[in-house]
């Protein structure tokens, strides 16, 4: 069953293109008899509709395109229509009047696919083989994009374009003096031509920006200069960004210089605020330029169907270290054993992989803790003289379809219905992004749940934060908004936002630290401490929430396994169809946790043992789970993890130094220089080196 609200946007769409073959009917049948009013009116609305119809529906006209109805054979049919209108209306003379407002109306037509193909032209122009951030390119000689509604809003350009154009045809079907639609077409004329001239000079050198053969030299040399050693590699679509980003401050903090490494352009903006240089380098055969750079060590947050490649490069060692660690089968993906080394938090993840016996071997899965939980803030008693506040965060879906995955379908009503009723509970929603991705169930929900909490909380009263807490929120955000985003114009495109986003100024991550924790005491600070809040923004972060609550329920998933460094109560949904029992057996996670039923029966005794902490029998245990799935806390988890860098980076000066041994006793083996110096390494088209091609 569709969902209440896209009924009614789907109507309204289908209105409005209803409407749009209406207009132009009714502009036929004024042209053809004719009715002046009627043209008129039916002349000006369908233009109208079109222009509200490009800001606020394009994807809807994109459909009209796919049958071969354009924005181009629109305006051209209205234009026509508005021809035969003129020819039907006494007073014009068709030789004598008309004949130059055709003549001027093709020219109109001709210089816009003129400004098309320039258009095309300067986009392929401004097309790097890659997209930097953090890096100083202005060598590259980057400028300023052309205006937008010259270089890609083809569909707008032509209606806008065309507004005096049409409005000096109504003029001249109002008066019958062609003067009128003569200034209109003039003006039009003169704007699409002008327009083209003006984003011509984007192809003129001043405005050109190094052709491809350039940048890649460039991009070369940056590396010889930089010396990368460590990275990150990441590939994802534009909502699994989280994945990368809960890692940027573990690599920033590594020895070495750091880099990250992405594939799609657009994930170069969904990467929050950090120093470290980013390069998307979208092509394989550009990719495999950095087997020739110092990188020694690259790791993964996640699988994508491009890691094989980057893989390909033998120089560099790979390390898995997910986004996160769960029971569930996704965080024993027989894709691991492609990687040199496993990266896990604690022993239970080691164990998780040999008992999923997937091919990955014990000697190549290291323990180095989870290093970004340091923000968590551990278990400080239980909640006095104010509500009880619990955390919801549920997983998503996933892939597979398993009911017990996420507990948003079968239990999530049941669960915050329960909680809602708890007069002395304030409830913090924070569902996964993702969720609702594939099962369509899963996003009715996820609505259902978020209007039960907007009831729940307007029929709930009480002091609130005066108008200084809002205003300081206004301010932190501001600040923090200053330190973590570019002001683009609208008109950017990648080209000028890497010029905008060069070199970080110095001390910019301590600033933004210091922003965000402004920030998330402004938020929390902004609201009473009775209302229920829904987050689905990134702000505040998943951490911040954990500080705020007394207790957490999840489904099996990473969110419990971060959760339990605070040593906090916390309860996990069981909708696997499993018994009690077994559903501990097979999920460690949930050893130490309430277990809630579908029915969500289990949560009055959960807020029994959380506001009462004799009650809570699972303190020990969830001390004890701590260490085993996220390893002790001495050394910390930062060193450990900057010691397994240094340790996998080693093993890949092991291999060079082996490859250079086992090179030099080879008769007529030479090194990749030694062929470039004499002009003959151009039958090697994989890009890769003879050391490669000798392994």
């Amino acid at each position: 069953m569709p969902s209440a609200g896209i009924v009614p946007r789907r109507a309204v769409q289908l209105a409005a293109l209803f409407a749009m073959m209406v207009a132009f009917t009714a502009q036929l049948v004024g042209a053809l008899l004719p009715v002046i009013p009627l043209f008129i009116a039916a002349s000006v609305v369908n233009l109208g509709l079109d222009l509200v119809l490009q800001h606020k529906q394009p994807g809807l006209l994109a459909v009209l395109g796919r049958i071969r109805f354009d924005v181009t054979v629109r305006q051209l049919l209205r234009d026509m229509l508005i021809l035969v209108g003129l020819l039907h209306i006494d007073g014009i003379n068709p030789l004598e009047e008309q004949a130059p407002l055709t003549i001027t109306l093709l020219l109109f037509y001709g210089t816009h696919f003129v400004c098309q193909a320039v258009a095309v032209l300067v986009r392929r122009t401004r097309s790097m083989p890659f997209v930097t951030r953090n890096i100083d390119a202005s060598a590259l000689r980057l400028c300023d994009a052309p205006p937008r509604i010259l270089s890609r809003q083809t569909g707008r350009r032509l209606l806008r374009f065309s507004v005096p154009t049409t409005a000096g045809m109504m003029l001249t079907s109002i008066t019958t003096d062609a003067y009128w639609g003569g200034i209109g077409l003039s003006v039009s004329l003169a704007l699409s031509a002008g327009g083209t001239l003006y984003l011509g000079t984007w192809l003129l050198p001043k405005k050109r920006v190094a052709n491809e053969k350039q940048a890649l030299e460039w991009l070369d040399n940056w590396l010889a200069e930089y010396r990368p050693t460590v990275g990150m590699y990441f590939s994802g679509g534009a909502s699994s960004a989280y994945q990368a980003n809960m890692w940027l401050s573990t690599l920033a903090a590594l020895d070495g210089n750091p880099i990250i490494v992405l594939r799609e352009r657009f994930m170069v903006q969904k990467i929050e605020a950090t120093d470290v240089p980013i390069v998307c380098i979208p092509k394989v055969a550009n990719l495999m330029r950095l087997e020739h750079s110092t990188l020694k060590v690259l790791l993964h947050p996640a699988n994508s169907g491009k890691t094989s490649q980057i893989l390909r490069i033998p120089s560099i060692k790979h390390a898995f270290t997910n986004h996160g660690e769960s029971d569930k089968l996704s965080s024993c993906n027989p894709y691991a054993k492609a990687y040199d080394e496993v990266w896990v938090a604690g022993p239970a993840a080691r164990d998780r992989y040999q008992l999923a016996d997937i091919g990955v071997e014990d000697k190549d899965v290291i323990e180095v803790g989870r290093p970004q939980l340091a923000p968590i803030q551990p278990y400080a008693g239980a909640p006095a003289g104010r509500p009880a506040t619990v955390l919801y965060a549920p997983t998503w879906e996933g892939w597979d379809g398993n009911p017990g995955n996420t507990s948003v379908i079968l239990a999530g009503e049941n669960i915050v219905r329960e909680l809602l009723a708890d007069e002395n509970v304030r409830l913090l929603y924070k569902p996964h992004p993702m969720t609702g991705s594939v099962d369509p169930r899963a996003g009715a929900a996820n609505s259902r749940i978020q209007a039960m909490i907007a009831e729940a909380n307007a029929g709930r009263s009480g002091a609130r934060p005066g108008p200084e807490a809002a205003a300081e929120l206004a301010r932190r955000t501001e600040e923090l908004d200053a330190l973590t985003t570019s002001a683009f114009r609208k008109s950017a495109d990648e080209l000028e936002r890497m010029r905008l986003q060069g070199t970080p100024q110095e001390g910019r991550a301590a600033a933004v630290d210091a922003a965000v924790t402004a920030w998330e005491a402004a938020y929390w600070n902004s609201f009473p401490q009775w209302e229920h809040r829904i987050i689905t923004t990134a702000r505040p972060g998943i951490f911040s929430c954990f500080n705020e609550a007394d207790v957490l329920i999840s489904d099996v998933s990473s969110v419990v396994s971060d959760y339990l460094t605070s040593e906090k109560p916390y309860a996990v949904a069981n909708t696997s169809g499993m018994s009690e029992d077994d559903f501990r057996a097979n999920f460690p996670t949930v050893r130490a946790a309430t277990i809630l039923t579908p029915d969500a029966s289990g949560v009055a005794g959960l807020l029994d043992a959380v506001r009462n902490p004799e009650q809570d029998t699972l303190a020990a245990e969830r001390a004890e789970l701590k260490e085993h799935l996220l390893g002790p806390s001495d050394p910390p988890s930062s060193v450990r993890f900057n010691q397994a860098a240094l340790a996998l980076a080693a093993k890949a000066d092991e291999r060079r130094i082996r490859m250079e041994s086992r090179l030099s006793g080879i008769p007529g083996q030479r090194s990749q220089d030694d062929v470039n110096d004499a002009g003959t390494a151009g039958h090697e088209t994989s890009g890769a080196s003879d050391t490669t091609a000798a392994v």
